[in-house]
């Protein structure tokens, strides 16, 4: 997993640089790379990508789709245990759900971890947080995800990946690495509000 992400990354510079001489006149090969790499997106009725149609594997073994949650705000963070900016954004995350969840919002953590549920299993279980000065375990829905799954959402650059899903399906913003907490939790408030 980690490798892949290294990877990633010399791809999107790589991409970077065909986009730079795509831009030049008769570098028509790297345009029809880009082309054929892009993705479509299902897009709603004024153009904005909505969710897509997919269903996790959940540590519980009940399997959770993305379409039971519309009528929600989702947030859907793609995250490993070894991946610390993911430690950084779990203690807000633990605190949008306590604070959210009764105004129709949920937090959904995609665990992507190549050992799956039996390294994420124990971490959910055991391991604390701070969260305003309380120890606390992850207390929103954690599932695992994979590679295939995560091409859903357009794939993963890295880790976080953080998806803000409105109500009706669309995706309202996606940060990718770290995020910011007051940009997202002012994300999260203008959508309940909505």
């Amino acid at each position: 997993m980690k490798k892949r992400f290294c990877s990633a990354i010399l791809t999107l510079a790589a991409a970077s640089l065909a986009v730079g001489l795509s831009s030049c006149k008769g570098n028509s090969f790297f345009a029809s790379m880009l082309k054929e790499s892009a993705k479509p997106e299902a897009k709603d009725a004024s153009g904005g990508a909505m969710e897509p149609d997919v269903t996790f594997p959940g540590l519980d073994g009940r399997s959770v789709s993305l379409a039971s949650l519309k009528g929600k705000v989702v947030v859907v963070n793609f995250w490993a245990t070894w991946c610390d900016p993911c430690r950084i954004e779990i203690p807000w995350m633990i605190s949008f759900q306590q604070k959210y969840a009764s105004r129709g919002f949920t937090m959904l953590g995609v665990a992507m971890d190549d050992d799956g549920k039996s390294v994420v299993g124990p971490f959910v279980a055991t391991t604390q947080f701070d969260v305003d000065g309380k120890q606390m375990t992850m207390n929103y829905p954690i599932v695992l995800g994979n590679d295939d799954l995560a091409a859903k959402f357009g794939g993963l650059l890295g880790l976080p990946t953080t998806v803000v899903i409105a109500r009706d399906g669309r995706i309202a913003k996606r940060y990718i690495g770290l995020a910011s907490h007051d940009e997202l939790e002012k994300e999260i408030q203008q959508l309940l509000q909505s």
